[in-house]
């Protein structure tokens, strides 16, 4: 059976449509379902941008499908022919004018969420932040604790309720750190040391992971990330200082080494290994330890400890 020109124009103009609402529907959306402030604020922030946004897309779909079914080419059409026509003032007015008040309202709004969204800025809190030193490898992530003095790979353990201060570098190409339930991406760079506040009002288990391409086992480079009570957070510090081993400077070379790695947990790490890690590439230039006066004050350390 021969279809319309009518009918093939229908179904041409779904197409974009089925594509929008097919393409990546069976995903859970874990970025809408925020367990922390800061996620909250994005995802609220989202919202309002979207719903502003809706305010033409809306009108202009819908105006479309109907200027697209009234004017079609049939016998019998009763649409007004008014070829002289070029101007209307009321017209112009609401489709320029509705847009310039959207965009307005988007950039106060954008300006207001990025000052209060400010990756740096503490969180209001009573409790007093917990520093957590994050190190991107090649294919794995190196989480320090230096108030716990223990470290961990591709686990992090934080307790519910506390401002969690992420200083966030690589050893490694570039990536992003990202937790999609408590809050947006921040880079990790060589060289750079980026501040990161975040913080889980839920206790549960978290998906994170490394949001920028660095290769082959890119898609290796995620993270489990658990919310407990403090008195279990401090139960798991203790169970770690007390059965796994110590993270050395040679045991760090190999970890930095391309791999992908399974969970590992030390009970202590060599003191300053983040800063050595953020001016590793920068020590011709005197800005930190090197790599081999590093490693020379770790055996200084050890043969006084004897």
């Amino acid at each position: 059976m021969k279809q319309s020109k009518a009918s093939k124009r229908l179904a041409m103009s779904l197409v974009p449509a089925l594509l929008l609402f097919t393409t990546g529907c069976t995903r859970n959306m874990i970025v809408l379902d925020p367990k922390g402030p800061i996620a909250e604020q994005q995802r609220d922030l989202m919202a309002i941008s979207l719903a502003l946004c809706c305010v033409v897309i809306v009108p202009v779909l819908i105006m479309t499908a109907v200027i697209v079914w009234r004017y079609r080419d049939r016998k019998g059409r009763k649409a007004t022919y008014t070829p002289e026509w070029e101007h209307s003032t009321k017209l112009e007015v609401v489709w320029w004018g509705i847009p310039i008040v959207v965009i307005l309202i988007l950039g106060v709004i954008t300006v207001q969420a990025t000052y209060a969204l400010e990756p740096s800025r503490p969180l209001e809190s009573d409790q007093k932040p917990l520093t957590v030193q994050v190190t991107s490898l090649n294919w794995k992530w190196l989480f320090q604790y230096p108030e716990q003095g223990i470290a961990t790979v591709n686990e992090l353990r934080i307790p519910q309720g506390v401002p969690i201060k992420f200083e966030i570098t690589a050893d490694s190409p570039m990536n992003s750190f990202w937790i999609p339930q408590l809050g947006g991406q921040m880079y990790a760079m060589s060289g750079m040391a980026m501040t990161l506040y975040l913080q889980a009002d839920e206790q549960g288990m978290y998906w994170g992971s490394g949001a920028n391409f660095t290769g082959t086992h890119f898609a290796d480079m995620y993270f489990d990330v658990k919310s407990t009570s403090r008195e279990e957070f401090d139960r798991w510090v203790d169970e770690i200082k007390s059965s796994s081993p110590a993270l050395t400077l040679d045991g760090y070379k190999r970890l930095s080494e391309p791999s992908v790695s399974q969970k590992q947990f030390f009970s202590s790490f060599p003191e300053g290994l983040f800063e050595m890690s953020v001016t590793k590439y920068a020590a011709s230039h005197n800005h930190g330890l090197s790599w081999e006066k590093a490693k020379r004050f770790e055996l200084e350390e050890t043969t006084s400890g004897q």
